[in-house]
């Protein structure tokens, strides 16, 4: 395996928080990686009519305009999911779905927040009953039970092989799979068994989940369900990194200066909490960046 590349700076989400906290950190002559798809960002198909001095301009436009001025100040970009991120030293090590690994001295999390539920019946009476969204969370329960993971992209995908290593039988219910070649290999020589272009129509159960029902007419026999939709959000991130989440269990506390309490990373944006604005999001971003390279240049 090659070695890990290392950054000064490395940033979760190409929103308007990411990008922003990108520029400040980049023209502070630190080695920045923002990594996630841009096309994966609220922002993206967003329609911008409130932020200051921005008028008639898509969100599409915003990013691209963002993220040339990021790579103007020397960011670079890599249109990757993130897997798994550890402490190595004084260090985070991160996995990318590709198979390739970094390193850095600060992270910054701008990941926004991810739509999980599926508004199927049953999920919300069953929740907590067998519906989880978090495999990295709930995964332990269900010990030697047969589960199934909802999603087509790389939380899913990853949290099902996860799965194949503490569950008796893993289902993965998607309508395609969006995901980076070196992960798809790992999902198709795996035991999970994979049920392509359908989605679920129901969860069923009395007072824990019995089976989910296919867009088909079958019904798949588990205990679980988990809902993973997307990358990895933010109880994932948090629980791996033991990064202490607000009062009611949401989001990410952070200070003025934008960091958590995990020394080394920062959160900026939805991840945060509301209000859901973009103007909220650029400039807790700004201080994300400053602080992170900041941090970046003491420890090094």
């Amino acid at each position: 395996m090659a070695s890990p590349r290392n950054f000064d700076v490395v940033i979760l989400g190409t929103g308007p928080a990411g990008l922003q906290a990108a520029i400040h950190a980049a023209r502070r002559k630190v080695a920045v990686l923002v990594l996630g798809k841009e096309t994966k960002s609220s922002l993206f198909n967003a329609h911008i009519e409130n932020f200051c001095c921005i008028f008639k301009l898509s969100g599409e436009e915003m990013i691209a305009s963002g993220r040339q001025q990021a790579t103007n100040f020397g960011a670079q970009f890599a249109d990757q999911d993130v897997l798994h991120i550890a402490p190595v030293q004084d260090r985070f090590q991160i996995e990318l779905e590709n198979g390739d690994t970094i390193e850095t001295r600060a992270l910054i999390i701008a990941t926004g927040t991810r739509r999980h539920q599926l508004g199927v019946e049953g999920e919300k009476a069953l929740m907590g009953k067998g519906v989880s969204y978090c495999v990295d969370c709930d995964g332990n329960f269900y010990r030697n039970q047969d589960v199934a993971v909802v999603g087509g992209e790389s939380a899913a995908v990853d949290g099902a092989l996860t799965l194949t290593e503490i569950a008796r039988t893993v289902h993965l219910v998607c309508g395609r799979l969006d995901v980076a070649a070196d992960l798809r290999a790992r999902l198709l020589n795996s035991a999970v068994h994979i049920h392509q272009e359908t989605e679920v129509v129901a969860i069923e159960g009395d007072k824990a989940v019995e089976s989910v029902v296919l867009k088909s007419g079958q019904r798949l026999a588990v205990s679980g369900v988990f809902i993973e939709q997307g990358a990895k959000g933010i109880m994932e991130l948090a629980t791996a990194l033991g990064i202490r989440l607000d009062d009611d269990m949401k989001y990410i506390a952070a200070d003025k200066k934008q960091a958590t309490s995990v020394a080394g990373i920062y959160a900026a944006g939805d991840v945060c909490g509301p209000p859901w604005q973009m103007a909220k999001a650029v400039g807790e971003g700004c201080v994300a960046g400053l602080s992170a390279a900041k941090y970046a240049r003491q420890a090094g």
